[in-house]
């Protein structure tokens, strides 16, 4: 008995190990089916970037030449602006209310554009040709197909959360929050993907470029107050002329003081007598006084 019931758990072992090995062969094979997709499923999404910068002999011409070729290759400019620096002026005397302006200035462009991927190329080559000679140029090329297929991904997961979600909704009430908060970020995969997919379909390209030094003249207004002042021999008599004119109205102005002088003499006239009687009095006191003692 002992021994019918060793064997029977012997067999029962065995076939339990083979069972088990069978569960572990069958989910292998389903992760591999799961993972062997996600390679094959992600899509090729390259981001390509280019810099550019080089000399040319008109930068408002090329500025024009630029928006044309843009346009006619199917893209469009998304920003652009030209700057002109200052790098040296001079002022230089022609007449006396004249002057002639010479200034050395430098100008530079600055555009930023979108054009086909596909076309980029072909785009920096017609630019190429533009330029008198080119500074630098590099182009970049970001490969963003695993985050574009992870963005794709967890969407789908999010899908089918919300779902399950919305399946039990109504027994509670913070699964509604969840679902809000899944449905946020399920957009804002489809959002990134959709940037990448724009990013992709067309290129950015900026391009700096610049010309040589010009050097323009004009005839400006003397700003200089000194050029226009008279001549040595006239200003001389017009100085007398106001010396005269001064010396009248110091006259006029001491003629409205002349009380201010009657009460002055006045003054002086008493001023004088007390002194003299004052005077007159020691010495007499004086005298008197050698007297008394003689």
């Amino acid at each position: 008995m002992k021994r019918n019931i060793i064997a029977i758990a012997i067999v029962v072992t065995i076939f339990g190990c083979n069972s088990e090995k069978k569960e572990y062969a069958s989910s292998s094979k389903a992760e591999m089916a799961d993972t062997v997709p996600l390679d094959t499923l992600a899509p090729e999404k390259i981001i390509k970037t280019a810099d550019m910068r080089f000399r040319v002999k008109d930068v408002q011409q090329t500025k024009e030449q630029l928006s044309k070729t843009i346009k006619a290759e199917g893209g469009a400019v998304a920003e652009f602006s030209i700057e002109s620096s200052i790098q040296e002026t001079e002022k230089v005397k022609q007449s006396t209310d004249s002057l002639k302006e010479i200034t050395s200035y430098r100008t530079e462009g600055f555009l930023v554009a979108k054009v086909p991927s596909e076309k980029l190329d072909e785009f920096t080559n017609t630019i190429s040709k533009m330029a008198v000679f080119v500074n630098s140029a590099a182009m970049k090329m970001d490969d963003q197909s695993i985050v574009y297929l992870a963005n794709k991904l967890k969407a789908q997961n999010r899908v089918e959360a919300i779902e399950k979600i919305n399946k039990v909704a109504t027994k509670k009430s913070a699964n509604v929050e969840s679902s809000l908060f899944i449905k946020d970020d399920y957009i804002d995969k489809k959002i990134a993907n959709m940037q990448i997919d724009d990013r992709v379909k067309f290129s950015t390209i900026t391009l700096n470029f610049y010309q040589d030094n010009t050097v323009s003249t004009m005839t400006v207004a003397n700003d200089n107050l000194y050029d226009y002042r008279p001549g040595f021999a006239n200003r001389l008599w017009l100085n007398i002329v106001n010396g005269w004119t001064i010396f009248k109205e110091i006259i006029l102005a001491l003629a409205n003081l002349w009380m201010v002088f009657l009460v002055g003499l006045g003054l002086f006239f008493i001023i004088r007598y007390f002194v003299r009687k004052n005077k007159i009095a020691m010495e007499m006191a004086t005298k008197h006084l050698m007297d008394s003692r003689q």
